[in-house]
């Protein structure tokens, strides 16, 4: 999907001028080189979809990022992600302007979808939790721990992939919680100014949105389905000559450019098709995207373009590469039944606290003797019935209550019996009253554990509830018709290319002609279409080299900053640390591959060696004796040798 953004008003008041058309009804973008030559063709691109400065945002969403929250919904995996060059209104793209109803971007958007779903739905129930983290100078982050200081590592998992360890998911019940949740992440994202932008991203920012949904399947069994929604943010691929950056902004440019080449290396590997080896590890974000890029999961590129002359050549670079990315090939399946459901967890242990809750109310009856004096005046024994723990189906709340009720109606029958021996009733008053106690401790530990229940069950979502008052079935049909509507577009869309592709495809047909003046006719016109075909591509090729050029260039400068800064750091090295400490550190540095970073080995191993002890005198002593201490020694302790 192409989408550019309309000229800025610093644009138009430098006199730049638009280079940009856009042909929605096929698809096709053309950009115009302001450096051409009179009668020169502009470069054409053609995507799935393209939007221009006059779309809304909800017609992007719903023709575009509707189906792949659908897909998330039924148990896929699915990623949206923006591309562009920096200022282009990526950030626009995802987030948009929360406030107002028409300029909300892809993620306001998708998490009314979820909510809306799960509102009317029938006989299923749903976990939505959601995470936050960023990508910053190549450390990853958790944009919702309190620890902002703490840098998170990347593992693997033959069943689930790569994942990030000791990354935080809070579960949302809610349209409200879940904005809760990116509100917070966002004020702890690095962002920075730069001559290109006011307020840039400094680093990829992925929302994860996980939701897992329980039905019973036509086997009477409880089946989950699992789909993950990667919401991506990249930060703008930038130059250092239009950004202006210096310092810790070039620090940051040449990081963010550094993984979007590893982006792009990857993409072309997965379209190349003869890479024997796709480079993922080459950065975090590409091992990060693995899944969406020719993995388990459905993927929407959206690539952000500006219309400025000024910004031609990344204009033309961000267009090639969402080109390569729409070849790329996934293979997505249903996430059905996983072992590490959360939702599952939380079944289980709400189902372990109720039966364990109604095992303590259940009662059953239990044989008991007291002493008591007859008529006579004689003590006789006498059985009587207790409660005790049975299986049945009473309430465990109100079995509770009964004997409750059953044990003080026994100490007020024992206190007004005056037959009973004194010793006695005072030993049954103490049984009722330890009942009582224990009975008391009973209630306090069923009302924490439904207390605990109440919290579980308020976590999970029921299908068919109003979650929010809006979805209403007016409100359905009228979604189901935008649905259709944009199902009619993308139809039209794909008979517009593939009109255009019959008739590129007629050049080679062979036809018949009444003259051969219509014969040379025709082929003129055929051979003049190939002509500009061809030069259009020896174009292409001339630019592709300039622009490998240019990228190389690129990355000569910031192997030379680099060559700089640690020349720098050697020669701090060298004037500050002695050379024997240097050596040491030199010998104990190991390359961590994963994490892509030098760490210190551990001086002891305490599993293979002991401390090393502490070396003796040279008398044999296990400290430094003076002469003082020995001649004191010496004379048996004698008080002129004694300290003051």
């Amino acid at each position: 999907t192409a989408l550019p953004i309309s000229m800025s008003e610093k644009e138009t008041k430098e006199g730049n001028e638009r280079i940009v058309e856009m042909d929605i009804a096929r698809g096709c973008v053309q950009v115009l080189n302001p450096k051409s030559r009179s009668g020169e063709r502009p470069k054409e691109f053609t995507f799935d979809a393209i939007y221009d400065w006059n779309s809304k945002q909800m017609d992007l969403y719903v023709e575009t990022f509707q189906s792949i929250v659908e897909s998330v919904l039924e148990g896929y995996n699915g990623t949206i992600f923006a591309y562009g060059q920096t200022g282009t209104g990526k950030t626009y793209t995802m987030e948009g302007i929360r406030n107002d109803a028409e300029q909300r971007g892809v993620i306001p958007n998708s998490f009314d979808h979820i909510f809306t779903h799960i509102a009317r739905s029938h006989d299923q129930q749903y976990l939505v939790r959601a995470s936050y983290l960023e990508i910053y100078l190549e450390q990853v982050r958790d944009l919702l721990s309190k620890d902002q200081k703490k840098r998170l590592e990347l593992k693997e998992r033959p069943d689930t992939g790569v994942y990030v360890k000791d990354l935080s998911s809070f579960v949302t019940k809610s349209v409200k919680e879940i904005e809760h949740v990116m509100n917070v992440g966002n004020q702890n994202r690095s962002v920075g100014r730069t001559n290109m932008n006011e307020h840039s991203s400094r680093s990829h920012a992925i929302f994860i949105i996980t939701v897992e949904c329980s039905e019973t399947g036509a086997d009477g069994e409880n089946h989950i389905r699992v789909g993950k929604l990667n919401l991506v943010d990249l930060a703008g691929s930038e130059r250092q000559s239009k950004t202006g950056s210096q310092g810790e902004r070039f620090q940051e440019a040449t990081k963010i450019n550094l993984s979007l080449s590893a982006l792009g290396n990857v993409i072309h590997a997965l379209v190349d098709g003869k890479s024997s080896h796709v480079p993922y590890r080459d950065s975090k974000l590409t091992r990060l995207l693995e899944d969406s890029l020719g993995g388990n999961a459905k993927t929407v590129m959206v690539a952000t373009i500006g219309p400025s002359d000024y910004n031609f050549e990344e204009t033309l670079t961000t267009l090639r590469y969402a080109n390569r990315a729409k070849e790329i090939k996934n293979k997505p399946k249903i996430n059905e039944d996983p072992k590490d459901a959360l939702l599952r967890e939380f079944q289980e242990e709400i189902a372990k606290l109720k039966n364990h809750l109604a095992k303590k109310g259940k009662k059953r009856k239990k044989r008991r003797v007291r002493k008591r004096k007859d008529s006579n005046g004689e003590i006789i024994e006498e059985e009587y019935d207790e409660n005790e723990d049975e299986d049945d189906d009473e309430d465990p709340a109100a079995a509770l209550k009964e004997r409750q009720a059953e044990l003080e109606k026994n100490r007020l029958a024992l206190l007004e019996d005056t037959s009973l021996v004194a010793e006695e009733r005072d030993r049954l008053l103490s049984e009722v009253q330890k009942k009582q106690e224990l009975m008391k401790k009973e209630q306090k530990n069923a009302d924490t554990i439904k207390a605990k229940i109440r919290a579980m069950e308020g976590k999970l979502l029921i299908g068919g509830k109003n979650i929010f008052d809006y979805a209403s079935e007016q409100q359905k049909q009228v979604e189901e018709m935008e649905k259709k509507l944009a199902a009619e577009r993308q139809e039209e869309r794909r008979i517009q290319k593939k009109l255009v592709e019959e008739a590129d495809s007629a050049l080679e047909v062979k036809e018949s002609y009444a003259t051969k003046q219509q014969e040379v006719d025709d082929k003129t016109r055929k051979l003049k279409k190939l002509y500009a075909k061809l030069e259009a591509q020896k174009d292409e090729i001339v630019d592709i080299q300039e622009e490998h050029s240019r990228e190389r260039q690129e990355l000569l400068e910031i192997e030379e900053e680099l060559a700089k800064e640690l020349k720098l750091k050697l020669l701090i090295l060298q004037h500050f640390v002695p050379p024997e400490e240097s050596e040491k550190i030199f010998e104990r540095a190991v390359f961590d591959e994963d994490e892509g970073k030098w760490a210190l080995k551990k001086l002891v191993q305490a599993e293979e060696q002991e401390m090393m002890k502490r070396p003796v005198s040279a008398l044999g002593n296990k400290r430094a004796v003076t002469e003082f201490e020995r001649t004191a020694a010496a004379v048996g302790g004698n008080p002129r040798y004694k300290r003051g």
